[in-house]
């Protein structure tokens, strides 16, 4: 039995007990009239009768009354059910039409006006998400506009003024070949040097730009595998060992990984370090990760809010809720210290 038939149910109910009350009521008020009017006219079995006929037609009444004024409900919250599929579906634009102003004309009414509130929401969720994907595509291009300004202003200060130099010293290395051997030496010794720091200068901005997807790779395997290809380029000896990082989530991996790629290529770039130590550990809750290295070092409170790469690191840091800290002395190298929650 689905609504609108216990509805009609309870309406003709509610007409039957109309109708009972009615005989019963009409049935005591007739006795009561013959008590007080001593009239034998009427017997108790004649007014017996009298009252069954009157319930008879009463109950009559109340079915045919019962029915038409539960057919007339029916359809009205027919109407309304079919409107609240109608919004379900999708279908927002649809309106209940009610020109009656009770109970159910009021709530077809509201209905109306909350089809009208999601529709507008909805068309306001669109334009959010417009301006989203409008935001977004201009982030992106403001992002790539300055890492590429950020590479080129890389490339000047460091690689091609090193070029530079190295044309320089060549050309008076040969100027000075033939008569004095002992300033070619010299002057020699300067291009291999040069020579040699614009290829660490290059090598760490290769490093800077190798791909943040892992590929499907565990975070470690990438890890070991960017560590053996530094042995394999360059002097650096790098001890590591990674623990604890399992069932890391996929933006922390990202970050983490991010991060120690920043690193590596600050060290090459600016250290002169010959030995890294990069270690993680899990414990009491945190994933910790320990970098340190045996270079020039530097000050901290002179360097770390205008080195992009250190703040950088700083907040990608923070995005996945880690702790980070740097501490360095010129002459005694740089040490990294990131806890994260994990």
């Amino acid at each position: 039995m689905d609504h609108t038939s216990a509805i009609r149910n309870m309406i003709i109910k509610s007409f039957f007990m109309m109708a009972v009350m009615a005989s019963l009521i009409s049935f005591v008020s007739l006795q009561v009239y013959l008590f007080l009017s001593h009239n034998d006219g009427v017997s108790l079995s004649l007014s017996i009768y009298l009252t069954l006929a009157l319930l008879l037609i009463l109950l009559l009444l109340s079915v045919y009354f019962g029915f038409r004024t539960s057919y007339s409900l029916k359809g009205r919250i027919d109407d309304l059910s079919t409107f609240v599929t109608l919004l379900r579906s999708g279908k927002l634009s649809a309106r209940v039409k009610s020109d009656e102003r009770d109970e159910l004309g009021v709530l077809a009414e509201e209905m109306n006006h909350l089809a009208t509130y999601i529709q507008e929401q909805v068309k306001s969720l669109q334009r959010l998400a417009d301006e989203k994907s409008e935001l977004a595509e201009k982030a992106h291009g403001a992002a790539v506009m300055e890492e590429r300004q950020r590479l080129a202003r890389d490339l000047h200060d460091s690689v091609s003024q090193q070029l530079f130099a190295l044309n320089m010293l060549s050309s008076a290395a040969l100027k000075s070949i033939a008569h004095d051997s002992g300033k070619a030496e010299g002057i020699m010794k300067q291009v291999a040097e040069i020579a040699s720091k614009a290829q660490g200068e290059m090598r760490a901005l290769l490093l800077h730009l190798r791909p943040v997807d892992l590929k499907g790779e565990d975070i470690r395997e990438a890890l070991i595998t960017l560590i053996r290809e530094l042995k394999e380029k360059t002097q650096l000896e790098i001890e590591s060992r990674f623990e604890g990082m399992e069932n890391l989530t996929k933006g922390t991996e990202t970050h983490l990984f991010r991060i120690i790629q920043e690193s590596l290529s600050n060290i090459l770039r600016h250290s002169k370090a010959t030995r890294v130590v990069i270690t993680t550990e899990k414990k009491e809750g945190f994933l910790t990760l320990y970098i340190s290295d045996n270079g020039i070092g530097f000050n901290p409170v002179e360097s770390k809010m205008t080195s992009y790469g250190l703040q950088t690191m700083k907040e990608r840091a923070e995005e996945i809720g880690g702790h980070f800290q740097i501490r360095s002395k010129e002459s005694e190298g740089t040490y990294i210290n990131l806890r994260i929650p994990v």
